[in-house]
């Protein structure tokens, strides 16, 4: 994947400069005067604290990138996104493509000493399917079966041929927990993690902060040079800069409007292509909605180029399909699919029987997203779309509850391209809010996951899934958004990766 990072300018006045620079303490207390690595050194990252420590239980999705310091997973991801090996240093198809065999590297523990072996990848697939509480029994369904072959060697029976299996076990749905850990008290595992990670947790304080070291066990720990990691809480987006600056974090995501302060206190802005897009969910089954005419007249209403301008800063693309630019499944067919036209939004209203207009409701989650939405609002008012803004109840999850048909969202990919068409279009996916697709759809994915990655077929099979989702189904995508990560001159070699965060090769002073 490419990636960016953008130059320092000096976009402030002298006197904050010297006011931010005079806060800064060398943050972590990390630094050293000879640009050295420091064996010893502890990064402060401003993240999320996951929703669970428990792999199989934690509900967000950005919980993935916490829980991959304490675990790790059979497989990893290159930085562009493809599977290379994690805990399982190879594995391989069946002629039919129905069962897949990995095999793990030997002599490996988890954290409490116990064997990451076979079993223990049996025991782990078992508890993801049948815990009451899985969050990821759905993407294990697939598996109808696990055979222990021998110490080392693990098969996964499959309902159908499907190799996008290593990608699945990338991400959350491929961690090993401890099958003694989970044993012994499965609930504790909420706030302990017991893993075979790059790092080993040793304090852990609810919504404040989680302190790890590094395994010295782990089986690439030659390439991990912190002594260990702080996670703390992402900075209130007012102060992120400050917070960088007076040294409560080393490293940190900003949003777009704090990137020019942060490149006037001397900072290095790191902009990152990641698997996240801006998109409007949309329930088909629930009128006017249900008029491929009038969705289509919406997304020609919307300038794509203006939001990213105006409320990202700049920072981003249009889009209107789920995937970046440059990544496997991206379609470029689908570029300027709906161009902003006013007049033709206008025109497919009159169309869908609405010559006068018509009035829709969009639903955000809060005060972060009503900048965007209000100039949204804006945009379709000049086709005649009269948008009335309203928040959601909080708590409420529109995924479950579906009471909302038109929701400002984001979407973050999965491992697995496939994966991700399944959440966002299945006939269960979590958002596909009119829980429906055409069998067209439904075959043509089928088709992607039966088509091996190497293939030279892999890439247009999977493109023209991706084409058949956009162009059948509600979802309105609107623009893919960078992960803006900002660090002091004591970080280096902070790597760029699409999916999961993983601190390899990452040092400090």
């Amino acid at each position: 994947m490419t990636s960016r990072r953008r130059p320092v300018r000096a976009l402030i006045p002298l006197l904050l400069l010297a006011l931010l620079a005079a806060c800064s303490g060398g943050a972590g207390g990390n630094s050293s005067s000879d640009g050295t690595p420091n064996p010893d050194g502890t990064l402060i990252w401003g993240w999320h604290l996951p929703t669970s420590w428990d792999p199989v239980a934690s509900t967000a999705g950005q919980d993935v990138h916490a829980l991959a310091l304490a675990y790790d997973a059979l497989v990893q991801q290159e930085n562009d996104g493809d599977a290379r090996p994690g805990l399982a240093e190879s594995w391989s198809y069946n002629d039919a493509g129905d069962q897949i065999t990995f095999t793990l590297r030997p002599d490996l523990t988890f954290s409490d000493g116990t064997p990451v072996d076979a079993e223990a990848v049996r025991a782990n697939i078992e508890r993801g399917q049948t815990q009451s509480n899985s969050t990821i029994a759905a993407q294990l369904a697939v598996i109808t079966g696990v055979t222990v072959v021998d110490e080392l060697n693990v098969t996964f029976q499959l309902d159908q041929p499907d190799y996008q299996i290593p990608l699945l076990m990338s991400g959350k749905t491929g961690m090993l927990v401890s099958p003694t850990a989970f044993a012994a008290d499965v609930d504790a595992l909420a706030t302990a993690p017991v893993g075979s990670g790059p790092f080993v947790l040793t304090e852990y304080v609810p919504d404040s902060r989680a302190v790890f070291e590094r395994n010295a066990d782990y089986w690439n720990v030659e390439n991990i040079l912190l002594g260990g990691l702080e996670l703390k809480p992402p900075p209130d987006p007012t102060v992120a800069v400050a917070g960088l600056t007076s040294g409560q974090f080393d490293i940190a995501v900003v949003p777009p409007a704090q990137v020019a302060a942060a490149e006037a206190a001397q900072l290095t802005v790191e902009e990152q292509r990641v698997f996240t897009v801006r998109t409007l969910d949309v329930d088909n089954t629930v009128a006017p909605y249900d008029d491929p005419l009038v969705l289509q007249a919406l997304s020609h209403a919307i300038d794509r180029q203006a939001l990213v301008d105006v409320a990202f800063f700049g920072h981003g693309e249009p889009n209107w399909q789920p995937f970046p630019t440059d990544y496997v499944a991206y379609d470029a067919s689908l570029d300027d699919l709906y161009a902003h036209d006013p007049d033709t939004a206008a025109d497919l209203l009159a169309e869908a029987g609405y010559p006068d207009g018509i009035d829709l409701t969009l639903t955000i989650y809060g005060a972060q997203d009503q900048a965007l939405a209000e100039q949204i609002q804006a945009q379709v008012a000049a086709a005649g779309i009269t948008i009335t803004i309203e928040v959601a109840t909080p708590g409420v999850s529109n995924y479950i509850s579906r009471q909302y048909p038109l929701f400002l969202d984001s979407f973050s990919g999965r491992e697995s391209p496939v994966q991700s068409l399944e959440v966002l279009f299945g006939p269960e996916g979590l958002m596909n809010l009119g829980r429906n697709s055409p069998a067209e759809l439904d075959a043509a994915i089928d088709a992607a996951r039966q088509v091996p990655l190497d293939d030279p077929a892999y890439a247009e099979t999977l493109q023209t899934a991706v084409h058949t989702a956009v162009t059948t189904m509600p979802n309105t995508f609107l623009f893919t958004w960078p992960r803006l990560y900002v660090h002091g001159d004591n970080v280096h070699d902070w790597q760029h990766q699409i999916g999961t965060v993983r601190f390899e090769g990452v040092w400090v002073e």
